[in-house]
């Protein structure tokens, strides 16, 4: 305090008005608007000032999009992939891997699950591919699942970087949402956990959103919480750049290492599994304030940590939850990282599981609805 009374002393001011100028955090968090310093205050509260960050998350929470949860049923319906990066298990490199592609059937049959079972949308999600072959399967899938669902279900891809020409031909043929998450929104930091080259490019990746938007998607991405080398402050300015780009819908969870990538070997520079948690519910929560009216999943990591962990996201700001309707000969060879969850149960386990979970958590499930982004209505509308 005695260093605080010298300063204030060379720049004229008294030390009361230095302390009135300080905002508590309790005023930080009834502001519409947020700095990064507001931020990085969020991410590191503790104590009684993470109890409040919570409770004014889950507060905004139930005001803007209400206590629905909405499933989305994850079909990952191929691990084969062309890209390298250097956190992922299911990278190109990786030999270990057991590569599959689910045939048709299997995929046609996940999906006539969710609909039966009223889910509402249905996720495919695979590795990294751009040629002919896969971009005509996905668009046949497409059609096949809007047909067998009489138009009912909706459907999200997340199939990595692709053409405008073959964005625009699978919105046309049924998607209507598509998640192409970031990792980081630091350049540098992308480059960290990237090979460096054209292949794996943060331009690219950036103008990959903006074609998503153009083509008429509701569009999410996401970022890796507590990687080597990242800051408290690049996580904030993560969360800056979500609002920045007016993004639909965020995953985001726990980066976990993987014992069979190049990242493995920086596990000394990361924090414990469970301060990684932590942090990445105060992600959520800090990003339900500052943006009250998308879609933010309880992404399933945070599960690979805490077994009540997708609840207690779900608590605080998430509104998504992703049961997985792969087949379960498959699931085991889809890890992108470690001690990956619910690898053993098949589609009905797993829906009677969250169905509980979600229970808990105080919120219903809000079966046979899409539950499109409120955020993206009102981007429409602009």
């Amino acid at each position: 305090m005695r260093q605080v009374g010298l300063l204030l002393g060379v720049f004229g001011k008294s030390q009361n008005d230095y302390l009135r100028s300080v905002k508590s955090f309790e005023e930080i968090l009834k502001q519409g608007e947020f700095s990064q310093p507001d931020l990085v205050r969020m991410l590191k509260a503790e104590g009684a000032d993470r109890t409040a960050l919570f409770s004014a998350a889950a507060a905004r929470k139930e005001a803007v999009v209400g206590k629905k949860v909405y499933f989305r049923g994850l079909v990952e319906f191929s691990n084969v992939c062309s890209k390298d990066c250097l956190y992922c298990g299911i990278r190109q490199s990786n030999s270990k891997v057991v590569r599959y592609e689910a045939a048709d059937e299997d995929i046609l049959a996940a999906c006539r699950f969710a609909w039966e079972n009223r889910f509402g949308s249905v996720v495919l999600q695979s590795g990294e591919l751009s040629s002919s072959t896969f971009i005509n399967r996905v668009d046949q899938l497409l059609r096949q699942i809007k047909a067998l669902s009489k138009g009912e279900l909706g459907i999200t891809l997340s199939c990595g970087e692709q053409s405008r020409e073959t964005y625009q031909r699978w919105f046309n043929s049924g998607a209507h949402r598509y998640l192409l998450r970031i990792e980081s929104s630091n350049p540098e930091l992308y480059g960290e956990i990237h090979p460096n080259n054209a292949h794996h490019s943060f331009e690219k990746r950036l103008e990959c959103l903006q074609l998503l938007k153009e083509c008429g998607y509701q569009v999410g991405t996401g970022v890796m919480i507590g990687l080597p080398f990242q800051t408290m402050d690049d996580l904030a300015n993560d969360l800056l750049f979500l609002k920045q780009i007016d993004i639909d819908m965020v995953g985001m969870g726990p980066y976990i290492e993987h014992e069979d990538t190049p990242l493995y070997a920086y596990r000394h520079l990361i924090t414990s599994k469970q301060e990684r948690f932590d942090l990445a519910l105060r992600m959520v929560a800090a990003l339900r304030l500052l943006m009250p009216d998308i879609n933010i999943a309880a992404a399933t990591a945070l599960q690979a940590i805490d077994p009540a962990g997708r609840e207690k996201a779900v608590k605080i700001g998430a509104n998504i939850i992703m049961p997985n309707l792969t087949p379960s000969a498959f699931r085991k060879d889809y890890q992108l990282y470690e001690d990956k969850p619910c690898l053993d149960e098949d589609a009905d386990q797993c829906r009677n599981c969250l169905e509980a979970r979600i229970e808990l958590a105080g919120s219903e499930i809000g079966y046979g609805e899409w539950g499109d982004s409120n955020h993206f209505s009102r981007r429409q509308q602009r």
